[in-house]
C-alpha cells in the first residue's frame, strides 16, 4: 500500500440525516454511493478497517416520538429499527461499488442482518469486509453517539469518524449558521466540548470517548476524498482528543 494510515481500525459515525434526501427523510442514492465509494477507495488504497454506525433520524426520531406522548423506551425501539433499515441500504450501496460488508444488529433478527458478537465483527474486518453497526447499543435511552463511542471500545478502533452534513465541517464556537462570526476549531479536547456545550455528540459518549481517549475527527461526510484525507493525518474539520 501507498500509505500508511493514520489509523488502522476507525469506527465510521454517521447520521441518517446525512444519508437522506436535501427534504431531510428517506433515502438519497447519490448521497449513498458517495459514501460507499469513499469507504471503499479508503479501504483500497490505505487498508484501514471501517466499521460504521449508522443512526435512524431519517425515519424516526425517539425524542421526537416521546415529546409526543409516546413511551420514551418504545420509541427508541423505534428509532434501533430506522438504523437497520439504513445499515441495509448501506450495505446494498456498498455492495454495488464492489465492496464487500456485513451487518450487524444489536437487536437480533436474522433473516436481514447477523447479531452483533464483537468477536465476529473483529473477524469480518481482519477479512477486510465493512462492518455496519445497526441498533443502537440495543438499548433504550441510548443515542447512536454512544453506541458508536461504545462499538469502537469493543473493537478496539483508534478513533472515531463524525461524519456531519449541511455544510458543517468541523466543530465551532457558535452554530456557524447562525453567528457568522463563529470559527471553527482545529483541534479541541474532549473536556473542553464538554464544559463548552458543544453539540458534537452526546455527553454520555463524549466522556466515554474521553476516558477511553478515544479521539473523534469531525468532519464534513459529503465533501469528496474528506474519509481519505483524514486517515492519511491530513488537516481536515476538527481533532477532538
Amino acid at each position: 500500500m501507498a500509505t500508511r494510515p493514520r489509523w488502522s481500525r476507525v469506527v465510521l459515525k454517521l447520521s441518517g440525516e446525512a444519508l437522506a434526501e436535501p427534504t431531510g427523510f428517506g433515502l438519497d442514492s447519490n448521497v449513498l454511493t458517495q459514501v460507499a465509494t469513499e469507504i471503499r477507495e479508503a479501504r483500497e488504497e490505505l487498508g484501514t478497517d471501517i466499521a460504521i454506525v449508522v443512526g435512524g433520524g431519517n425515519f424516526w426520531r425517539g425524542l421526537k416520538g416521546a415529546g409526543q406522548g409516546m413511551d420514551q423506551a418504545q420509541a427508541d425501539f423505534m428509532g434501533m429499527l430506522a438504523t437497520v433499515m439504513n445499515g441495509l441500504a448501506l450495505q446494498d450501496a456498498l455492495e454495488r461499488v464492489g465492496q464487500q460488508s456485513r451487518v450487524m444488529s444489536a437487536i437480533e433478527m436474522p433473516k436481514v442482518a447477523e447479531p452483533y458478537i464483537r468477536r465476529r465483527a473483529e473477524r469480518h474486518l481482519e477479512k477486510g469486509r465493512v462492518v455496519i453497526l445497526a441498533g443502537g447499543t440495543g438499548n433504550p435511552f441510548f443515542t447512536t453517539d454512544t453506541a458508536a463511542a461504545l462499538r469502537a471500545a469493543e473493537i478496539e478502533a483508534q478513533a472515531i469518524l463524525k461524519g456531519t452534513h449541511s455544510g458543517v465541517d468541523g466543530v465551532y464556537t457558535a452554530d456557524p449558521k447562525l453567528d457568522k462570526n463563529a470559527t471553527r476549531y482545529e483541534q479541541i479536547s474532549h473536556m473542553d466540548v464538554i464544559t463548552k456545550g458543544l453539540k458534537v455528540m452526546d455527553s454520555t459518549a463524549i466522556t466515554f470517548c474521553m476516558e477511553k481517549k478515544l479521539p473523534i475527527v469531525v468532519f464534513d461526510l459529503l465533501a469528496k476524498g474528506n474519509v481519505k484525507s483524514i486517515l492519511r493525518g491530513e488537516p481536515v474539520g476538527t481533532l477532538v482528543g
